[in-house]
């Protein structure tokens, strides 16, 4: 747990896989008790004290509830996966939140017209490119897609809010798999989020906010190039991990909420959707 940065990375990404799931490590020490119970051991349950303390240094701030009020700015980001059955009623339940700007990750051709519909009348502002949008209260400018894929899957626009501009990426990242022969295949994910980060580095407005799904926790070293460069909703004024995937039994977070030049206030997930995604939210002090 304390020296997962010293997990190998070149074979099968290895380390990237561990971080990924790293505060489920904790389940080892129940485990670990147990055994030292069944083998009236008092050496090995001395012994758990290291991983259980080890666990808490790293995780114990996470379940403590950051949250607090007064936000400026509510954002809502979602996953609402290509083949939604029911397009229409997962945007009324995202309106529903009271988000000031709405993000949408892997719409299909044919449901974008279905989202923009149902949220025309709370969200007037739009722009979609390629599969990603970004619905607003307040006028968008400047809205375009960025070059992180052959096909667009992100896009960075100018929110002109009360409290002057802020720049809104929207990026879905590519899939990752697990197989036999080359491991946790990350290379596609890995080489959009070194294009994005680029896009970040080039960025000229002071706030920035990215929403998206990132197909990877923010603990992963292979997402640094992003990371880096942001700071956690969820980490800064959350509640617990904010897992959000897959929404059935959620066991990792990798639908974000990160800034720059803001500072949150909140985070949170929202009730399960018709998507295989929880949505996540942030109220944001400009």
């Amino acid at each position: 747990m304390s020296a997962h940065r010293h997990v190998p990375d070149r074979v099968g990404h290895l380390g990237s896989l561990v971080e990924t799931f790293l505060p489920w490590t904790g389940v080892a020490v129940p485990l670990l008790l147990l055994g030292a119970l069944v083998r009236r051991s008092a050496t090995a349950a001395v012994a758990v004290l290291l991983p259980a303390v080890t666990w808490c240094a790293l995780f114990g701030g996470t379940l403590l509830d950051k949250r607090s009020g007064g936000g400026d700015l509510t954002v809502v980001s979602h996953n609402v996966n290509e083949h939604n059955p029911r397009p229409a009623r997962t945007a009324r339940a995202l309106a529903a939140a009271g988000a000031d700007v709405v993000a949408l990750e892997e719409m299909s051709g044919t449901a974008v017209p279905e989202y923009a519909g149902a949220l025309a009348s709370t969200h007037p502002y739009h722009s979609v490119q390629g599969s990603v949008g970004l619905w607003s209260t307040y006028p968008i400018a400047d809205a375009r897609p960025v070059d992180i894929s052959p096909w667009v899957r992100a896009m960075r626009a100018t929110v002109r809010t009360p409290k002057g501009p802020v720049a809104f990426y929207v990026a879905h990242l590519m899939s990752v798999r697990v197989t036999a022969s080359s491991g946790f295949a990350t290379g596609a994910r890995d080489a959009a989020a070194r294009r994005l980060g680029a896009a970040l580095r080039a960025e000229t407005l002071p706030r920035t906010v990215l929403l998206g799904d990132l197909n990877g926790t923010f603990d992963d070293r292979a997402l640094a190039a992003v990371t880096s460069r942001l700071r956690s909703a969820q980490a800064e004024a959350g509640a617990g991990f904010g897992f959000t995937w897959p929404a059935a039994f959620p066991v990792a977070r990798i639908d974000q909420i990160l800034v720059r030049g803001v500072d949150p206030r909140s985070s949170w997930t929202l009730p399960a959707t018709d998507s295989d995604h929880l949505p996540v939210a942030a109220g944001l002090k400009l």
